[in-house]
């Protein structure tokens, strides 16, 4: 990600209504599970730390990120958030069945080679270990955000179901999620686009009338997406399930 884009996150990730909302959608599948507080749980593209605050928040205590960037790992030190390691989604540096959990949360549209990411988190998952991927969906929502984080593409469901297929993995639930706001979503793109409105992220374009608006909304959104199965979503979910040995 560019720079100036780490550090909107890192600012606003705390209280921004799309930052809150994900991380209340990750614990209510993460809850699903079953999984004990010790459970050993690596966040993959971990960024500026959304999820190790939610893990932390959670009562998890065998927690690890890891990303790429020199950055990442900066902020989250600033914040007194779980430990972050240097590494490649594609070359994990762990050996095979190290943990019980893998979130790759908003990662895979960042690396070329997606299928060999998928493949390492296989790899490093025990048997029966989990791994919650969520990814931006639909070509035609490319818009600012896509290109200030560096994104190589955004999905379908079919697409990212198929990544999945062939390796050790089961998937166990799926969904689109954020679907009520996909239109306008959509609108406001079209229109930065036209106005070459420069932002260093889509997060600055808010205010705390508007976060409160957004994120009731997304919190009903959340609340019925998993059952509804919308069929079109500005996100897509997959939670699966590593095979037995």
């Amino acid at each position: 990600m560019d720079v100036g884009t780490y550090e909107i996150e890192a600012a606003y990730e705390e209280s921004h209504w799309w930052f809150v909302g994900r991380r209340s959608l990750f614990l209510s599948e993460i809850g699903r599970l079953g999984l004990p507080k010790d459970a050993r749980i690596l966040d993959v593209g971990t960024s500026t730390g959304t999820n190790l605050r939610m893990l932390r928040d959670a009562g998890y205590t065998n927690v690890l990120g890891l990303d790429s960037s020199e950055e990442s790992i900066r902020w989250t030190r600033a914040k007194g958030l779980p430990e972050v390691v240097k590494g490649d989604v594609c070359d994990l540096p762990f050996e095979p069945g190290s943990f019980d959990l893998v979130l790759a949360t908003d990662v895979l549209e960042h690396v070329d080679d997606d299928a060999r990411a998928v493949a390492e988190i296989a790899r490093i998952l025990k048997p029966g270990g989990h791994v919650l991927i969520t990814v931006p969906t639909f070509k035609m929502l490319w818009g600012l955000q896509d290109v200030v984080a560096h994104h190589k593409r955004r999905y379908r469901m079919p697409q990212l179901l198929r990544l999945i297929d062939g390796v050790r993995l089961a998937p166990t639930r799926s969904y689109y999620f954020n679907f009520v706001l996909f239109l306008p979503i959509f609108l406001a793109r079209r229109l930065m686009n036209i106005l070459r409105i420069k932002l260093k992220s889509e997060a600055e374009v808010n205010s705390p009338v508007l976060n409160r608006i957004l994120a009731a909304i997304f919190r009903a959104d959340i609340a019925v997406a998993p059952h509804l199965k919308p069929p079109f979503g500005v996100s897509a979910l997959v939670m699966a399930r590593a095979g037995q040995q």
